[in-house]
């Protein structure tokens, strides 16, 4: 059975360089807040650790070659869909359970829906590179 595409590249190292900004961001925004107000919500300063801490594996994933690297590019971003999905549900249906934004607030409005449109455009590109040609 012959090997699937590699992810990084072609448009995939567009992806990647998203993930990248993410994971970079997502992890300063939260080491910040967790760092100098945590107590003011730590349910949604946990949140965007997690979102950060996701956005670094999809990267990894993604850049990385071999079916490891494929695997964790696939958890990753599957996790990164239902976690933006329910972190914006809760957030959206449920505010008072969120006094603070997460980087998945609102389905990611606070950074333009990128969040929420991201991880379906990295499934798209995983799926795509799966078959080979």
């Amino acid at each position: 059975m012959p090997e699937p595409r590699a992810t990084a590249t072609g448009p995939g190292r567009i992806l990647i360089a998203v993930y990248g900004i993410f994971a970079l961001s997502a992890s300063a925004r939260a080491g910040v807040q967790i760092a100098e107000r945590f107590g003011e919500a730590p349910l949604a300063y946990s949140l965007s650790a997690l979102a950060g801490f996701v956005y670094i594996l999809a990267t990894v994933g993604l850049a990385g070659t071999g079916p490891g690297f494929r695997r964790l590019a696939w958890s990753a971003v599957v996790f990164e869909l239902v976690g933006v999905l329910a972190v914006g549900a809760f957030t959206t249906f449920v505010p008072a359970d969120f006094p603070r934004e997460t980087v998945w607030s609102h389905f990611g409005a606070g950074y333009g829906f990128v969040p929420l449109v991201l991880p379906f455009v990295g499934l798209w590109w995983l799926r795509r590179t799966s078959r080979t040609g």
